[in-house]
């Protein structure tokens, strides 16, 4: 068999059956995660990522190759999530750019679309790094172009792409010696590997197995990973409006003759009849979010434009009662009240446990996403959280090195005033919002807030969810892990001893405040043997003590 052309319903075939195949084996590319610590998270955030650009695919599926494209960098997008996440829909952005005016493609085509889908890629990462996805996927490209250029088949160049982006994962410990020296490939990579090895199954007509993929001493990662979720739901009385209401548009013609399509007026219009609004349109189409006490006045306004299609409405408060969190959306969104008047400032920052959650509405933040570690929100889920907040001007605080590229999208989709202060601990957040200063504008916030994040030290204890040699220590599972500054510097069997002496390590002669935030599984005895440990060692240091609630981690500590 020999295919010379792509078009889009094919095309949609190969994205579904890539995010399918990046489903089966989500867990296994969760547990290349480098760090032995239980919140690898990679092939979550991947498959999440995917299942977003899939699903919008399905909704789309033409025989335009362009308009499919379009559909997948839509919802690859708004589904982000983490930084693998936001560099794989970067990596589909560029190839769909490149096709978007193609009705169908050939060879040539086919792999130069890859090729600007890493360019892309590339460009959207501040630092990039070798050794990665990113490598992975320029290494693929780039032999699919070589190949291209002889032969029409494309079949074959994808056959050559996969097997190049094999190669290139194997060399990943090469170029990022800690991959070496703990024994694994890049997470992200195989991650990227798993899809394209979809899409050439789909291409060849061949069936892909529905037991992951067993890749030698990874049964023993898999099963080592922990993963643990946290449920935090906001009251039934903070819902002002009550039905989440989703539906598209589909453009006629006759309709828009009368009444011309700006996103800018429709967005505006259907703003007043709700929060949480998204819109995203293309030429033939309009999607649509909100939150609304009126679903059916804002399907009437939508039906001026159009035909409705896939329409969804929910009661959110005969829900909320007995609501579960489900995978696609791991976090819940806990704000303050409502206010029709919009605020000069809004904060939106990122957690993991009601008591941290609670920390940081006390101390300034509007509204904190439930999140962070196994549970990293997607850039819709960021956006929302913007749009929730009713501000004139928004600063998101991600507290996670993991969100901080899915902020970053937010902020470039949002239609208010948005920064981002790349904050990559809790600790990290704590200090950046307490320099916030409502009263300057929002770039002096902005060198103040990320000034800020230098002043404080960050401290945490974990444990290993597996066997693991990393920078000269010999860590078995469950032993407790210190991490200073996000490496890890100690073990030991017993958690409070590893606490102190992570603490004797991190404390100098310029600390003065020491924070400690109490994990779910520790307790007051823990908390108290710490506390006698600073006050007779460090006695000029000022000790304050956070019920934080996080899950995986027995101990954070701020010290400034």
């Amino acid at each position: 068999m020999s295919i010379k052309v792509l078009d889009g319903k094919r095309f949609s075939e190969m994205i579904i059956k890539g995010a399918n195949h990046l489903s089966v084996n989500a867990k296994l590319v969760d547990a290349l995660n480098v760090f032995p610590v239980p919140d690898g998270d990679t092939g979550t955030n991947m498959n999440l990522s995917m299942t977003s650009g899939a699903k919008e695919v399905k909704n789309n599926v033409q025989l335009h190759i362009g308009k499919v494209g379009t559909a997948l960098s839509k919802g690859l997008l708004m589904g982000a999530r983490g930084n693998s996440g936001v560099i794989l829909s970067q990596l589909f952005r560029g190839f769909s750019k490149a096709i978007e005016q193609k009705a169908e493609i050939n060879s040539v085509e086919f792999a130069a679309a890859l090729q600007s889908g890493v360019e892309t890629a590339y460009k959207a990462v501040m630092k990039p790094v070798e050794g990665t996805i990113l490598t992975v996927a320029k290494d693929a490209a780039k032999k699919g172009v070589a190949v291209a250029k002889n032969e029409s088949d494309i079949i074959v160049v994808m056959e050559e792409v996969v097997k190049e982006a094999k190669a290139s994962l194997d060399r990943t410990p090469d170029l990022l010696p800690v991959l070496k020296e703990v024994g694994v490939v890049d997470s992200g990579g195989q991650g990227l590997v798993f899809v394209y090895e979809g899409f050439l199954a789909e291409l060849k007509g061949e069936q892909l197995s529905e037991e992951p993929v067993t890749l030698p001493k990874m049964d023993e990662l898999v099963s080592a990973e922990h993963h643990k979720n946290v449920h935090n739901f906001m009251n039934t009385e903070d819902i002002v409006y009550g039905y989440c209401t989703e539906f598209m548009v589909k453009f006629e013609d006759e309709k828009l003759s009368n009444d011309p399509f700006t996103e800018e007026k429709f967005r505006q219009d259907l703003s007043k009849y709700g929060d949480s609004l998204l819109v995203i349109a293309d030429e033939e189409l309009v999607k649509v979010h909100i939150h609304s006490e009126q679903p059916g006045d804002c399907l009437s306004y939508g039906q001026r434009y159009g035909s409705l299609i896939n329409m969804k409405i929910e009661n959110m408060r005969q829900q909320h009662s007995n609501l579960v969190d489900d995978v696609q959306t791991p976090f819940v969104l806990v704000n303050d009240k409502k206010s029709k008047e919009k605020k000069e400032y809004g904060i939106v920052t990122v957690s993991m446990g009601s008591g941290i959650a609670d920390l940081f509405r006390s101390i300034g933040a509007h509204a904190v996403i439930e999140g962070g570690q196994t549970m990293n929100p997607s850039t819709e889920d960021i956006v929302k959280a913007v749009q929730e907040v009713n501000a004139k001007k928004v600063i998101i605080l991600p507290n996670n090195k993991n969100i901080i590229m899915a902020a970053q999208q937010a902020a470039e989709v949002s239609d208010q005033e948005v920064i981002v202060i790349p904050s990559k601990t809790v600790p990290q957040g704590m200090s950046a919002l307490l320099a916030f200063n409502p009263s300057v504008s929002m770039e002096q916030n902005e060198v103040g807030m990320k000034t800020a994040l230098q002043h404080v030290k960050t401290g945490q204890v974990t444990f290993a969810v597996r066997d693991t040699s990393i920078d000269g220590l010999e860590i078995e599972k469950d032993d407790f892990m210190g991490i200073s500054e996000g490496k890890i510097v100690l073990k030991n069997k017993d958690k409070v001893q590893l606490a102190k002496d992570l603490l004797a390590s991190m404390i100098d002669s310029d600390s003065e405040i020491l924070t400690i935030l109490k994990g779910e599984d520790s307790t007051d005895a823990d908390i108290q043997s710490l506390v006698s440990f600073v006050e007779e060692a460090y006695e000029d240091v000022e000790i304050e003590v956070h019920d934080g609630k996080q899950p995986l981690y027995a101990f954070i500590f701020a010290i400034e």
